[in-house]
């Protein structure tokens, strides 16, 4: 068995071959050749655990992942870790065993890029990030690699870490980033909006969304979590990117409960990466994609890692 640490799997995937790899894995989903994800969710003081377990082609993957949002100040640790194990499908043969933590960030990026590619206007050029830590450089940069951004406001709860991101990804991106305090009219101003925050209550509103605006909802993995105004929902196309999960742990999970219905859902990102269903249809329309990370990501992202480890002979081999 083939173990690779985070600093291997940083230097395996790119956010490029992370996002196509995860564009085919929704495509294939979409065609009815793979079959559903699972998910686990279970409570521990302070966070909690996600489980989530997927096949894609001759690949199983199962993601282990503690997700507690105080690590970061009360012990120095990542607020969400864990690890991956790949295994064989054919044959159940553990083949890897890695660090969770890139893959998470990469793959979670990846798919909002696989979804605005259908569900933004393809000249988006101006950008809020809400939540200006892993997730938001992640957010931010795969966004910039397929939109002509030029401008991009962030804003965090704790302004310095809006600041950070600005001096550290303007020069690297070449593009304008604006940290705020003004969250409204940066939203206002902007043709996408990310929101990858630990919030336990709505901070989105729907007054602040011009026409046209594209919103990734990443935040709301779990249960207590919500970033976004539930009228949002009622009022725009809403794309899952697993819908029975979103309604579980999503933003769904919330605007179900007091506007639309299940069956107001527009479609599954499946749908629409297979071509089953058209994405943006209209200038005009808001579109929401509700992002909750499924597992079809974990293993289309860490099959790529593998493989290219195993071509590049990077990792340590172990046997059990």
């Amino acid at each position: 068995m083939l173990m690779l640490s985070r600093q291997d799997v940083a230097a395996l995937l790119t956010q490029d071959e992370c996002t196509a790899a995860v564009a085919e894995a929704f495509r294939l989903r979409g065609e009815g050749e793979l079959r559903p994800s699972g998910i686990l969710g279970v409570p521990a003081s302070g966070g909690g655990f996600h489980i989530k377990a997927a096949v894609l082609r001759n690949f199983f993957a199962v993601k282990v992942n503690g997700n507690f949002t105080d690590n970061p100040a009360r012990f120095s640790l990542p607020a969400i870790q864990g690890v991956i194990v790949l295994c064989d499908a054919k044959n159940g043969r553990p083949l890897a065993l890695m660090d969770s933590i890139e893959i998470t960030t990469l793959r979670t990026a990846a798919a909002t890029s696989v979804a605005a590619r259908h569900l933004a206007r393809s000249n988006s050029a101006v950008v809020t990030i809400c939540g200006c830590g892993t997730q938001g450089r992640a957010q931010l940069r795969a966004l910039a690699r397929s939109f002509p951004l030029r401008l991009a406001f962030v804003w965090d709860v704790e302004p310095k870490r809006a600041r950070l991101i600005a001096d550290e990804l303007g020069p690297e991106l070449g593009i304008e980033i604006c940290p705020t305090e003004g969250l409204a009219a940066a939203v206002s101003h902007s043709d996408l909006c990310v929101t990858c925050t630990p919030s336990r209550k709505p901070f989105l509103r729907r007054e602040w969304l011009r026409p046209g605006t594209f919103i990734a909802a990443v935040g709301a993995d779990s249960a207590d979590k919500q970033e976004l105004e539930p009228s949002i929902l009622s009022s725009a196309k809403v794309v899952a990117d697993v819908l029975d999960q979103c309604v579980e742990i999503g933003e769904l999970h919330h605007g179900i409960a007091e506007a639309p219905t299940r069956e107001q859902v527009y479609a599954e990102l499946s749908e629409i990466a297979a071509g089953l269903k058209p994405g943006r249809t209209s200038e005009e329309e808001i579109t929401v994609f509700d992002s909750t990370g499924t597992a079809l990501q974990d293993v289309a992202a860490a099959a790529a890692v593998y493989e290219k480890a195993t071509r590049l002979g990077r990792g340590v081999r172990l046997e059990l």
